[in-house]
């Protein structure tokens, strides 16, 4: 999902509050804290309801990518316990606007799992054992829907779970957009 928000000040003022502590835990809905570690890391604890499920999370929140003012990718991934584990992230961009403004755009990404085979290096077949194999060959395997191809639970959490999540990601960022 991407989207953008116009906010009434300058490139500076928005990368500071995107990058402080404490905007950040008042922008979040149901944050009830947020603890900066390092220049790049944060831990942060949030109550958070999708649907019937109420869940407190513990994770952490890193920033990379950082190129400031211009932009920065934020990862955050947490424990909620009963509820399973969350991450997702987005990558956020701030241009300049007329009048003194900042145009930030943002980009939600998830990272659903995803399991790919690897290949083996194909070894050269000796004309022998390219001949009639001396045993039946089986069926053919039957046609597979790609419906069973996408995974059921990526990380634990159903696919309705991770929507929620990214709609309640672009939130928080539409919600720190806001306060400037």
């Amino acid at each position: 999902m991407t989207g953008e928000r116009r906010i009434a000040a300058p490139r500076q003022a928005v990368w500071d509050g995107l990058n402080d502590a404490a905007v950040l835990k008042a922008s979040i809905p149901g944050c009830e804290s947020l603890e900066k570690t390092s220049d790049t890391q944060m831990k942060a604890v949030a109550a958070v309801k999708l649907g019937p499920i109420s869940a407190r999370f513990n994770g952490a929140v890193t920033l990379s990518d950082i190129d400031a003012p211009n932009s920065y990718t934020i990862i955050g991934e947490g424990q909620g316990g009963v509820a399973g584990f969350a991450k997702g992230g987005a990558k956020v961009f701030l241009a300049d606007e007329d009048g003194g403004a900042t145009l930030l755009k943002y980009a939600v990404h998830e990272e659903p799992f995803l399991h790919e085979a690897v290949p083996e290096a194909a070894a050269p077949v000796p004309p022998a054992a390219a001949a009639a194999p001396a045993y039946p060959q089986a069926a053919p395997p039957s046609a597979v829907s790609m419906r069973d191809l996408v995974p059921r639970e990526p990380f634990g959490l159903p696919v309705a779970a991770w929507a929620g999540i990214a709609v309640f990601a672009v939130m928080v960022l539409l919600w720190a957009a806001s306060i400037f």
